[in-house]
């Protein structure tokens, strides 16, 4: 709406100042594409340049990434969006960056397998109880089975895996993601079980936080990953993992191959764990 800040007469307005103001940027929910909110602040000056007329209206721009594959390099690709578009401060390529990785794994859509071709390679976790993928081989999810999935969560390690592992194929579709923001009972659980058992198995841990970490790529539901303390669970299992590779690179008895270099293909294996289905 024009507000006026004097009574404007035509020979009045000589000048138009426009301001454009960088807001929130959040992923297409359906496209390989990046959502840019902004506002535009246009000001009618006089000849002495004194304000007689200001509007402001928030505008969105769709910035398309049609070259986005699997084989992309998001960090490259996160500096060319930023140098094309002059309203992100440069100071936003990590956040650019980070939502274009999600939006690389969202298009692969491989959640049997781990995300396309990153997941060749990627030796079962050592050291922990179970060496099954963090994904659910050969089953779909179906969110109308959203309380049996629940249900999982307070059975033994093998059944919280894998109901943690469903609800993350769920989590990855956005179109789910404003339900399960809904269901206390599941974030409730979930968060539980990551404090809980994150020393246990870190299949576990990596589907929880994968399905936390679809929740943080829209600002909308950042209060709740602060409600549910997920980043402070999240530096104590780095934490956690940091302190185990020490161990395992002081005493090499306690490592799974009793050897330094062994024990630093665990390690590398279990990071590229985290990284592959994150």
């Amino acid at each position: 709406m024009m507000t006026p800040t004097a009574m404007v007469q035509p020979e009045d307005a000589k000048y138009i100042k426009r301001r454009l103001r960088c807001g929130s940027i959040d992923v297409h929910p359906t496209e390989p594409a990046l959502i840019l909110n902004y506002e535009v602040e246009a000001t009618i000056l006089s000849e002495s340049e004194n304000p007689v007329l200001s509007d402001k209206k928030q505008c969105q721009k769709i910035i398309r990434l049609k070259a986005l594959n699997k084989n992309s390099d998001c960090g490259l690709l996160a500096r060319e969006v930023v140098n094309k578009c002059s309203l992100i401060h440069a100071s936003k390529i990590g956040d650019v960056e980070h939502l274009i990785y999600f939006l690389q794994s969202r298009k692969e859509n491989a959640f049997a397998g781990g995300y396309g071709d990153n997941s060749v390679n990627c030796s079962p976790s050592n050291g922990y109880e179970s060496p099954q993928t963090t994904s659910v081989e050969g089953e779909k999810a179906n969110y109308a089975n959203l309380e049996q999935y629940l249900a999982m969560l307070y059975e033994d390690l093998p059944d919280k895996i894998k109901g943690s592992g469903l609800i993350m194929q769920l989590s990855m579709d956005t179109d789910n993601l404003e339900e399960l923001s809904r269901s206390e009972a599941v974030l409730s659980a979930l968060s539980r079980v990551l404090r809980e058992d994150f020393k246990k198995s870190i299949d576990l841990s990596t589907n929880i936080l994968s399905i936390f970490h679809s929740f943080s790529v829209f600002t909308k539901f950042h209060p709740l990953i602060l409600a549910y303390k997920i980043g402070s669970l999240s530096i104590g299992i780095v934490e956690h993992e940091m302190q185990l590779y020490t161990q395992w690179k002081s005493d090499p008895a306690r490592t799974p191959g009793h050897s330094s270099t062994e024990c630093t293909a665990a390690f590398h294996a279990r990071q590229c764990r985290w990284t592959t289905n994150r």
